[in-house]
């Protein structure tokens, strides 16, 4: 009864940790899960694992993320799935120089980009546009900090919808609930993406030019595809026309 009664409260905690961060307060964060991580219980403490990685970073707090990457690195190339994969890849991307942070987050991306845990692939979307933010490349940050804000939005992510949007702010850009679709119903970044696909752009073409994961771009197509009800990217041209 005591290990599940321990396992129950890790989950908690873990779970508070994840509000803190949406909400920007990473030393309170950090707390919450620092005895998730010294009772290191099956399940929920390796899933604490990345929550600790970002919360110690942004809290300078090296040593305990430092310590949580370790156990990342040896824990998630077991499990090889590309959930465990993507977030090893965000957190070295948050450890990582410069030189290295940006391939990483794009890895991270991609392969959280194959599975269905929506909330990691906006969160590594959010990370990897903060990173931008913060090395002065406004217009790439942009792309990833409004995919993130547009997938927390509809999922009802209130607090990381909230960090992505004053990022946004910072680059330049006043993204509004009520004004981020056009009339046909498309969100800003559906409409890059739709544009680039209805000029003939491949999955692959479209996710180099803005900085998504193939997934990512595929996931669009199917909501832009749904929206403008059609099943075809030949029929995109016009269906973008009629809705202009």
């Amino acid at each position: 009864m005591a290990a599940r009664a321990g396992g129950l409260d890790d989950l908690a905690r873990n779970a508070l940790a994840v509000l803190e961060l949406g909400l920007g307060r990473y030393p309170e964060a950090l707390a919450h899960v620092r005895s998730t991580f010294d009772g290191d219980r099956p399940g929920a403490a390796t899933r604490s694992l990345h929550e600790i990685v970002e919360a110690g970073v942004r809290s300078g707090d090296h040593e305990a993320a430092k310590a949580a990457l370790a156990r990342m690195d040896e824990r998630a190339p077991v499990s090889g799935t590309a959930w465990g994969l993507g977030l090893l890849a965000r957190c070295r991307a948050l450890m990582a120089d410069d030189d290295q942070a940006e391939a990483l987050y794009r890895e991270s991306t991609e392969l959280l980009g194959r599975t269905r845990i929506r909330t990691e692939l906006a969160r590594s979307h959010l990370l990897y546009g903060e990173w931008l933010r913060r090395r002065r490349r406004r217009a790439d940050a942009r792309v990833q900090l409004r995919t993130a804000h547009e997938m927390f939005t509809r999922m009802g992510a209130a607090a990381f919808a909230g960090r992505a949007r004053s990022d946004l702010l910072a680059t330049g850009e006043r993204p509004s609930p009520r004004s981020e679709r056009s009339d046909s119903g498309l969100t800003p970044q559906e409409r890059q993406v739709a544009g680039l696909a209805a000029a003939g752009a491949t999955n692959s073409e479209i996710a180099a030019r803005l900085f998504l994961s193939t997934s990512t771009v595929e996931y669009h197509l199917t909501r832009i595809f749904r929206k403008l009800a059609i099943t075809s990217r030949r029929r995109l041209a016009a269906a973008l026309s009629d809705g202009a």
